[in-house]
């Protein structure tokens, strides 16, 4: 009984020594590093150690504030924003206030607006357009027959005797001599036998056909050229009459 209460006692006595030994035992190697504590209330430092945790967060909060601003203004967070160039693509100019500009006449790069003269035109008017047409002097060597013409309306008209005519052509009077024959004109001999003009002139002629022409209505006054009526009437030598249509004869 002794034995066991013995074996017991000493137990107890070097599990004490161990106890004892080992609160008071020294560690073999210091640390590295110890945590940094936050105080009481806070998590663990998460923070490398020899940092302070203040400082850390208060420049994390800063580049939060840098970053949403950027996002606002288009920019890339944690960039700077760039100023924007005037001209440049999507920038919105704001124009300047001020006294307004008045383009001057004719300064140049401003187109000068002219106002056309008016042009009045009226209605069924036509522009006379002068035409030049020469009534012959002296007699032609040749002479080619017209539509309505015939020797003796070309003898009134250059003053020549028609049977001169008749002769240099070897023409009879009783011949039938139509219009486009060319006839040789005689450069002296006698002059027409009686009064050259057939019918009284200046006058107004009144057209009483369609087939007449201007040579028709010369032979109808005798010694007026065609050309002088084409001329009065500023009218070409072949143009084509109407019914009832005024001429004016010189």
């Amino acid at each position: 009984m002794k034995n066991k209460i013995s074996v017991r006692l000493v137990s107890l006595l070097f599990f004490g020594a161990l106890l004892v030994s080992a609160c008071n035992q020294v560690y073999s190697q210091q640390p590295l590093s110890t945590p940094t504590l936050i105080p009481t209330g806070l998590f663990v430092s998460p923070f490398p150690s020899g940092q302070d945790p203040m400082k850390v967060v208060a420049d994390l909060g800063t580049q939060t504030a840098l970053a949403k601003t950027a996002e606002s203004v288009g920019g890339t967070p944690g960039t700077p924003s760039t100023p924007t160039t005037p001209g440049t693509p999507g920038t919105i100019i704001t124009p300047l206030t001020g006294p307004s500009l008045t383009p001057t006449l004719g300064t140049p790069g401003i187109p000068v607006a002219t106002t056309p003269a008016p042009i009045t035109v009226v209605p069924g008017a036509t522009t006379a357009v002068p035409l030049t047409i020469v009534v012959p002097s002296g007699v032609p060597a040749t002479y080619t027959l017209q539509s309505g013409e015939y020797v003796y309306c070309i003898a009134r008209r250059y003053n020549l005797d028609p049977d001169d005519i008749l002769a240099r052509n070897g023409l009879i009077d009783s011949q039938t001599i139509y219009p486009g024959l060319t006839l040789q004109m005689p450069q002296s001999g006698n002059p027409f036998p009686g009064a050259r003009a057939w019918h009284a002139h200046p006058d107004t002629y009144t057209v009483d056909f369609s087939t007449e022409t201007l040579n028709s209505i010369a032979c109808y006054y005798g010694d007026v050229f065609p050309e002088a009526i084409a001329k009065a009437n500023n009218l070409p030598l072949n143009a084509v009459l109407s019914v009832g249509q005024k001429l004016s004869i010189p």
